[in-house]
């Protein structure tokens, strides 16, 4: 090797060796790797539990309660949603509002935290089931689920890497499907109770998993639903442990 291109090596060595090191950061915080979405999907009770809903075999503990993923929860608060009352039952519009706001408002009555805050109607961003996006606008709407059986789905987006310090809920959104009559079944026990569904629905938009196991079924996140039930309007003694977990301590 010349003396020329010994020089010339050295010389980059130098240059290289002398640019800082430097950290990025967005927004102020570290890196949390990509955004990502868990897709919960509520199945009428007799069908199987599908290969996308997340968790395995629950190993529930004495309070009985699951988490989307260990230290994601909504770090900004409170939570404010759209609802599209857009219908092809005849529900009124102040019924939908009405049983909605209820549902968010019984996880907000068992957590000192104003997790929930205020609604807006609006028309939702999805036409179809496949235009899935986020858009950082959390939507309740009825649509159409391309399978049989699934009563509801909630989509739960967020930063879920990293240590659990730093996971953090962005979005939520939850579609009834349309192929269920609802209405409230206090009223009529042969619909769909749209209060019973959105209010495990949004336990999912709030941070918590489903409940699989059988000692679970009277708990609102137990993960089957059926016509006429309405115990899931009011949260039950595990589903009180597991909100206050991630928003009282």
């Amino acid at each position: 090797m010349n003396k020329k291109l010994n020089r010339l090596i050295c010389f980059a060595l130098i240059v290289i060796l002398s640019i800082p090191v430097v950290s990025i950061v967005f927004a102020g915080k570290p890196d949390r790797g990509p955004l990502e979405k868990i897709v919960f999907i509520h199945y009428k009770k007799g069908y199987g539990k599908p290969e996308e809903t997340p968790g395995k075999p629950q190993k529930a503990d004495k309070e009985y309660y699951t988490l989307l993923v260990k230290g994601a929860k909504w770090k900004e608060t409170p939570v404010n949603y759209v609802i599209d009352p857009d219908n092809t039952y005849g529900l009124s519009v102040e019924f939908i509002i009405g049983a909605i706001s209820a549902s968010a408002e019984e996880w907000d009555d068992h957590t000192g935290t104003e997790l929930f805050g205020s609604y807006t109607k609006g028309s939702s961003s999805w036409d179809v089931w496949e235009d899935v996006y986020s858009n950082r606008i959390n939507e309740i709407f009825f649509g159409d689920y391309p399978r049989d059986g699934v009563i509801a789905v909630a989509i739960v987006w967020g930063y879920f890497g990293g240590p659990p310090s730093g996971r953090e809920i962005i979005e939520f959104d939850i579609m009834f499907d349309i192929d269920y009559t609802w209405g409230d079944a206090t009223s009529y026990p042969k619909v769909m109770d749209l209060q019973n569904i959105a209010t495990h629905e949004i336990g999912h938009g709030a941070g918590l998993g489903d409940l699989y196991k059988t000692e679970t079924s009277d708990e609102t996140m137990y993960g089957y639903s059926t016509e006429g039930e309405i115990k899931k309007r009011d949260l039950n003694p595990g589903d009180i442990a597991g909100i206050r977990f991630l928003y009282d301590e």
